[in-house]
């Protein structure tokens, strides 16, 4: 590992969670947007960012702060309903984790989630204490695609952006870290390989088993 600290999203890159997200949002459209959503909309409308911009993405107009809360509430309470109880980590992470925390590279959380959501998928994993540094989506004012949330997660490692590796699944997310200056290793837990790269990532993987693999052929 060439890189001085790690900076890592939640939602499919610390959780086998996308299904879930996905049937919310589903729901939440169908009930307080009048909207059937299908998989290119959530291909290309709703994988990564805050939910009002989601929103906004979907109706074509930026939503009042009375319906982004109702939807928010809506559908992340859906989310949470769906997902306990059956929250599970990406194949290699806690052995990833480890890796790092041997070789004492620091790392922290990147995320769109709110506070509710970040505590309810670190709890279901036992990873509340592994995630102690975090930026959530409350925490900027432009989220992903745009490079604040990683130029805010390398800052709270005191590290530059382009000493710090970043770990997305979504294009948004990738976008948002290849732009801030981080190199990229993206999850093909919802999106294509390619699409992956074409976004800005450096390398696209299954998962971090995957991803170990790849850094220990590189140090052999």
């Amino acid at each position: 590992m060439r890189y001085k600290g790690v900076l890592f999203d939640m939602d499919g890159v610390l959780l086998e969670n996308n299904a879930f997200h996905r049937q919310a949002w589903r729901e939440a459209a169908r009930v307080l947007m009048n909207l059937e959503l299908s998989e290119v909309d959530l291909d290309t409308k709703v994988d990564g960012g805050r939910n009002p911009e989601i929103m906004a993405r979907l109706s074509g107009r930026v939503p009042t702060e009375e319906e982004a809360r109702e939807l928010h509430e809506f559908k992340e309470g859906r989310y949470r309903d769906l997902a306990r109880g059956t929250l599970r980590e990406v194949l290699g992470l806690s052995r990833y984790l480890d890796f790092l925390e041997e070789q004492g590279i620091p790392y922290a959380l990147v995320t769109s989630a709110d506070d509710v959501n970040v505590r309810f998928g670190l709890e279901e994993l036992g990873l509340s204490q592994r995630f102690d540094l975090r930026v959530l989506g409350s925490d900027v004012r432009q989220g992903k695609p745009h490079p604040e949330p990683y130029l805010r997660g390398a800052e709270l490692l005191g590290l530059r952006p382009a000493d710090c590796l970043a770990h997305e699944d979504a294009l948004s997310g990738v976008r948002s870290a290849a732009s801030a200056g981080c190199a990229v290793c993206a999850l093909t837990t919802t999106q294509t390989a390619d699409a992956l790269l074409a976004a800005g990532a450096r390398w696209a993987v299954p998962h971090f088993a995957a991803w170990l693999e790849l850094l220990q052929a590189q140090e052999a």
